[in-house]
């Protein structure tokens, strides 16, 4: 038997006398998102509630009204309108602009990443959006996929203002900030201040997010993906997605600089940068489409929680968002009680005041009456004072000598360049701190350098390479080797991994397993061997040299029947048998045109004979003109000038034969 779920109460209510309530759009931990209709205007609407739980508290009264103020005063194409706020009885809500729809958090779990043409689209829409914000005296807090939305006409909008407080307000004064953890620009962390910088930090993950698909720091803790932020660089895009240009690499890189001065001042710095992008590549802004929702979908289309057109920042999942320190004060605007509820509440807070005082009363008497037995039991005068540790002490050495003070220790390792696999690196409370017998503390040793994936680098050049490793803080020897090879000059061809405090290397070109700290060396292209086949042997000699090769004075010569004397044949060492560097030794090798050949014995073949077979070895003939008068059958060849089995060029040598003619029996030559 299956349970029907809860219908919402609101569903159905007409609101302030103006709004119907038509469904439900998304829930969140501070509002609730439906779709209803504007009744005055006849238009549809998103009408966000303020949970009721919450609609008793003057703080986030105040924070809701400012979320109103602050989105209204925008008047941007690229940003969801607000267009009213008010109050029915204990319904406290505010009106925006409804997008049929999808988000582009949608739209990356549909698509993994984006083409490079849809993610500058949606980049080029959100930092024009931003850019009016900061120019308003607004910053944002929480840039992320699930706050922009696109429409189904192909409008793309950044939503949700409700955390966006004035730029000078840039004090962190204990309140609170939510804002997404993967999100999050290193200053929040580390000081909770924000400016307008912190929403390029922003930005510039959810590019690199579009481009690559995922994002660039990851963590089973928030904790984790927070010191991240704080101590890592973002790498390039282009080493999960080789497609992303260069521009678009440099662009993520600015933008999430660690540091705020180093980024861009605000999204119109970086708006200006992107156009310039756009105009190199080529690239002209279109509206992309998503998977919205059929223009003819009704309004319980829309009833299905986070499945919606419409995601308000405050809508997050569970575990999506982070409580931080506040960058700055919210303005406390006093709400004067102007109903029975209000003043009803103002009398209970009173009551609650004064039954607190009597129990501080009570706990201050027995503190008294306890602090002596305190001091000396459990109190400062039974503490222990944190040893101090040499660097080559291990875990366990240092654990041993902590339970000698009744003190226990935790192990935490981690990854370290300096310090050697299971040594001393730190310890928290530090050296010289005071516990109580029966604490914890934590030991931090090392793990030795962090093991590193590095992927295949073949094709690439040799900055591509010292970039790559310098970003898995991979060592790139200056001294780079060149190779002759068929494959363009300056692209890597070799790169070996010599381990660090190893001497015997390994080859990476194609991606390998190594540690931060190792050393690589790489070999690139010198190019092809020049061929110099049928040249002259000077203007061979001088296209060798100036490839880098050093050619022997004395060049060898050998007989070619194809090429003529005095021509270069080729090199030697073969080049294809043999690898060759710039600086290497060569010899010329010449030809000296076709070889000798003996002349064939022609005694006793008749005339045409013997011509013949001259001629076939490739020598000219010629003998007495007279000779044509007598018929070939009465011919008879007794000689030849060169003799025969004399070697000679044939093309280079003319044979002159002699005959012996016969006529009644008289011999005659």
């Amino acid at each position: 038997m299956s349970s029907r779920p809860v219908a919402d109460p609101l569903v159905g209510r007409l609101v302030d006398g103006r709004y119907r309530v038509r469904s439900r759009i998304a829930r969140g931990g501070m509002a609730t998102v439906y779709l209803a209709t504007d009744l005055r205007l006849e238009r549809r609407v998103a009408l966000k509630v303020m949970h009721h739980h919450l609609s008793d508290d003057d703080r986030f009264q105040t924070r809701f009204i400012q979320e109103a103020r602050a989105a209204a005063g925008l008047s941007d194409p690229n940003v969801v309108s607000v267009f009213d706020q008010g109050q029915d009885g204990d319904i406290a809500y505010l009106v925006m602009e409804h997008l049929p729809g999808t988000t582009l958090r949608d739209l990356l779990n549909d698509t993994k990443r984006l083409s490079i043409d849809q993610a500058v689209t949606v980049m080029h829409a959100v930092l024009a959006g931003l850019a009016s914000a900061h120019r308003a005296g607004f910053i944002h807090r929480d840039v992320k996929p699930e706050n922009v939305l696109l429409a189904e006409d192909g409008r793309i909008k950044i939503g949700d203002f409700g955390l966006a407080r004035a730029t000078s307000a840039n004090t962190a004064s204990g309140q609170q900030l939510l804002g997404t953890i993967a999100y999050l620009a290193p200053e929040l962390v580390t000081q909770g201040t924000a400016d307008a910088r912190t929403d390029i930090y922003a930005l510039g993950i959810m590019l690199y997010e579009m481009l690559t698909g995922e994002q660039p720091y990851q963590g089973e803790q928030p904790m984790q993906i927070a010191y991240q932020h704080a101590t890592e660089q973002v790498p390039r895009p282009s080493f999960k997605n080789p497609a992303v240009p260069e521009q678009l690499d440099e662009l993520v890189l600015w933008s999430t600089e660690r540091t705020p001065d180093e980024r861009p001042a605000d999204a119109q710095a970086m708006l200006e940068r992107l156009r310039e992008i756009e105009h190199d590549l080529g690239i002209t802004p279109l509206p992309p489409r998503g998977h919205a929702a059929s223009p003819a979908a009704s309004d319980a289309d829309y009833d299905v929680d986070g499945e919606t057109a419409l995601l308000p920042p405050s809508m997050d999942p569970p575990g999506a968002t982070s409580v931080l320190p506040g960058t700055g004060p919210i303005a406390s605007a006093q709400v004067a009680p102007s109903s029975n509820a209000e003043r009803l509440r103002v009398k209970t807070r009173r009551r609650h005041a004064r039954g607190w005082w009597a129990v501080i009363v009570v706990l201050a008497l027995a503190i008294a009456a306890g602090g002596t037995g305190w001091w000396f039991g459990s109190g400062p005068g039974s503490m222990v004072t944190v040893p101090e540790f040499a660097a080559d002490t291990t875990f366990e050495q240092a654990a041993a000598e902590l339970a000698g003070l009744d003190v226990q220790a935790v192990e935490e390792p981690e990854n370290s360049l300096d310090v050697p696999a299971g040594r001393f690196i730190s310890i928290q409370p530090e050296s010289g701190a005071r516990l109580y017998p029966g604490d914890t503390v934590t030991i931090t040793t090392s793990l030795g350098p962090a093991p590193v994936t590095l992927s295949s680098m073949r094709d690439m050049s040799r900055q591509q390479v010292e970039d790559y490793a310098a970003d898995s803080i991979i060592t790139v020897s200056d001294d780079v080797g060149q190779r002759f090879d068929p494959r363009e000059a300056g692209t890597v061809i070799d790169a070996q991994i010599t381990p660090r405090g190893a001497d015997e290397s390994y080859g990476c070109l194609d991606g390998c397993g190594a540690h931060q700290g190792d050393a690589m060396a790489i070999t690139v292209s010198a190019g092809p061997v020049p061929d110099v086949a049928g040249q002259s042997a000077d203007q061979a000699r001088q296209q060798l040299e100036e490839a880098g090769l050093q050619v022997a004075e004395t060049a060898e010569r050998e007989y070619s029947a194809s090429v003529p004397a005095g021509s270069a044949l080729r090199i030697t060492p073969n080049p294809e048998e043999t690898t060759l560097s710039p600086g290497d030794d060569v010899t010329l090798v010449e030809s000296l045109g076709p070889p000798p050949v003996p002349v064939p014995s022609v005694k006793g073949m008749t005339r045409d004979e013997a011509v013949a077979a001259l001629e076939a070895e490739g020598f000219s003939v010629t003998f007495n003109g007279l000779w044509n008068a007598w018929p070939d059958d009465w011919t008879t060849v007794t000689g030849s000038d060169p003799a025969a089995g004399t070697e000679l060029v044939p093309s280079q040598t003319e044979v002159t034969i002699y005959r012996l003619i016969a006529i009644q029996g008289v011999a005659r030559i």
